[in-house]
């Protein structure tokens, strides 16, 4: 008579498979794999990095909007970006990184952002252009992120793709506007 004999790992690697293939989410307390951290912290602190750098050309032009009205309209949108960072940095800590940490990667070019926010923004209709294209663009990609399989990821997506529609309108009207 011959008896399987099933490692603790083992035994932990197919509870979490199993949530993954009944689309369960896996929260920070959850066993997981260590690919699967690193993969996360990766993906969701360069997620984070793209927000923050991001509002910087928009930030710039603050002070260069062309009425008051849509100068509080540019700030709500850099502060709305400022907290897509914060929300995106808090999950990646529960998975056991700094914020510190993340931001000397940043700093020291071991982490990357998305490389759009590099190109100068010399017009009022980049803004526009920043908010319908580039906003719109990145919702495409995150929707489906709204389902990650990690909780704290796919719940902070869900109200980051609800605040970015918002700016995708609000490039559109620019642009609109200056039609």
């Amino acid at each position: 008579m011959s008896t399987t004999v099933t490692s603790p790992d083992h035994e932990l690697q197919a509870d979490f498979d199993a949530l993954i293939e009944a689309e369960q989410r896996i929260e920070p307390r959850d066993w997981m794999p260590e690919a699967y951290r690193k993969t996360l912290i990766r993906q969701i602190s360069q997620h984070a990095h793209s927000e923050i750098i991001g509002m910087q050309p928009e930030a710039n032009w603050i002070t260069r909007a062309p009425s008051l009205k849509r100068k509080a309209i540019l700030m709500a949108k850099v502060q709305d970006e400022a907290g897509h960072g914060l929300y995106l940095y808090s999950a990646a800590q529960t998975l056991g990184i700094a914020r510190d940490t993340m931001t000397e990667q940043l700093i020291e070019g071991r982490a990357r952002y998305s490389s759009i926010f590099n190109y100068p923004t010399p017009t009022w209709a980049d803004m526009g252009a920043i908010g319908w294209l580039v906003d719109g663009a990145a919702i495409c990609n995150q929707v489906p992120l709204c389902r990650a399989s990690y909780g704290p990821y796919g719940r902070a997506m869900v109200r980051i793709c609800k605040e970015e529609s918002f700016h995708q309108r609000q490039g559109f009207e620019i642009l609109l506007e200056l039609a």
